[in-house]
């Protein structure tokens, strides 16, 4: 990277400990916390500020193992595939294709990531849970992946688009830091930045896949292969891609860090940026509201920009858009202007599937701070502590009961029965009437079976 953007020291004066909210001291490009005394590793350059770092290190390098164990099985089952089709067929090319993607991706993850696998990083799973950093269940490396290509390969009217709704939605605001929270593969941050070249502009995000923003905008080319869900041709059954940049943005830094536990002092920005970002995070909208609250200051614009398709697990927070603006306001902002427009979503020149999407671009200003909520807590003390007793929640006695009767499902299929025959031994045991046993049983090997043979992308 160039100077201003291969250490933390532009941003040091914004960042503060992610764990007790201390300010950071740099030593020798190396960020630590005075108040706790925990030290921040930098990964790829870009500074690690989670609040039990070496332990998220440990969960990242599990979650990129599985990508390249993933990467091996897909090539094995290719090869497999191609030993049993016809040398020269359209069917042979095309497998040898997907081989050559497969084989070639796992070395670019595997080069992509060399800063975050060193054995030395490990953590105990135990010891991740106990001191309360937890990744999101659903999240991998590439979660990003179509994401990434888009963003630094064929995806210029989308990021077109996408910079006007945002930069619509920060007019009339004062100069000051930018945040982009929740940056994703990074293309809006950088324009972001491009377009500002005198604001300092801050891209966090969770997943180590922001390594790649990072060094494309220190200059690299970074190889990385698409694989499209619907391949337009043969040819674009794997489509090796070198996504690249003309131009380095040296107002643009980065910070790998959990954005429920933002590493940055109280009312330092001017702009916070959540793309794609409040509808997906596990937190409510309203106490998310003010965390971001805390991070802007007097008078600054928070932008929401996405689809705002809510998928939260309380019905009551899967809100419409007149909800989430009542949600700002009483969070403490004014909202100034709401745009809605459709926009090319995801759409590669490779596949034949893609979409519009039609998309929110919310500008609101704080108007007055409001209380913060207390540090995000990921899961509660009985289960990271392991001193309290297990609450007997109603998920956990429905799972009790189907768990006990899949074992016994699982403990009569000897071969020789049928479906009806554990029926009956079911309605004998008295753990479930014949009709309604027979009816769960088929549909309990139903899905065994579907998972057994389900396609594998």
């Amino acid at each position: 990277m160039t100077d201003g953007n291969d250490s933390p020291a532009p941003i040091a004066h914004l960042l503060a400990c992610p764990r007790c909210d201390g300010r950071l001291q740099l030593d020798e490009e190396r960020l630590s916390c005075p108040a706790c005394t925990m030290q921040f590793p930098s990964v790829g350059r870009v500074p690690w500020l989670f609040a039990e770092p070496h332990a998220t290190l440990g969960e990242w390098r599990v979650r990129i193992d599985a990508e390249l164990a993933d990467l091996v099985r897909r090539a094995a089952d290719v090869q497999s595939a191609i030993a049993r089709c016809e040398r020269g067929s359209t069917a042979h090319r095309r497998l040898s294709l997907l081989l050559r993607g497969y084989q070639g991706q796992h070395a670019a993850v595997t080069d992509l990531m060399a800063p975050i696998r060193p054995p030395n990083l490990e953590a105990p799973l135990a010891a991740h849970l106990a001191l309360r950093t937890r990744l999101p269940p659903s999240q991998g490396l590439m979660s990003y992946q179509a994401n990434l290509h888009r963003d630094w390969a064929w995806g210029t009217d989308e990021n077109r688009a996408s910079i006007a709704l945002v930069h619509g939605a920060m007019t009339n605001v004062p100069d000051g830091p930018l945040l982009v929270q929740g940056a994703g593969a990074g293309r809006l941050a950088y324009d972001i930045a491009c377009a500002r070249p005198q604001t300092t502009v801050v891209a966090l995000d969770f997943n180590p896949l922001l390594l790649v923003a990072a060094r494309i905008n220190a200059g690299a080319a970074i190889t990385q292969w698409e694989f499209p869900l619907a391949p337009r041709t043969v040819d674009d059954v794997a489509v090796e891609r070198r996504l690249r940049v003309e131009q380095q943005a040296d107002n643009l830094h980065f910070v790998l860090a959990d954005a429920l536990r933002a590493p940055f002092h109280a009312a330092q920005f001017t702009v916070v940026v959540t793309p794609w970002f409040v509808d997906v995070v596990s937190e409510d909208l309203a106490t998310l509201a003010r965390r971001i609250n805390r991070l802007l200051a007097t008078n600054g614009r928070w932008v929401i920009f996405g689809s705002l398709a809510f998928e939260h697990a309380d019905p009551l927070e899967r809100r419409s858009l007149p909800e989430v603006e009542d949600c700002i306001r009483e969070s403490g902002f004014d909202v100034v202007t709401v745009t809605e427009a459709e926009i090319p979503y995801l759409q590669s020149p490779a596949s034949r599937h893609g979409r519009v999407e039609r998309v929110v671009a919310i500008g609101a200003t704080k108007v007055r701070d409001v209380p913060s909520p207390p540090r995000h807590v990921a899961l509660p003390d009985w289960l990271t502590l392991g001193n309290a007793p297990v609450p007997l929640l109603e998920s956990f006695k429905l799972q009790a009961m189907t768990t006990r009767i899949y074992a016994f499902v699982m403990a009569m299929i000897d071969g020789r029965r049928s479906v009806k025959d554990m029926a009956r031994l079911m309605d004998e045991r008295k753990l479930m009437p014949r009709d309604e046993a027979e009816a769960a049983i088929r549909g309990f090997l139903i899905k065994m079976f579907d998972e057994a043979n389900a396609p594998r992308r």
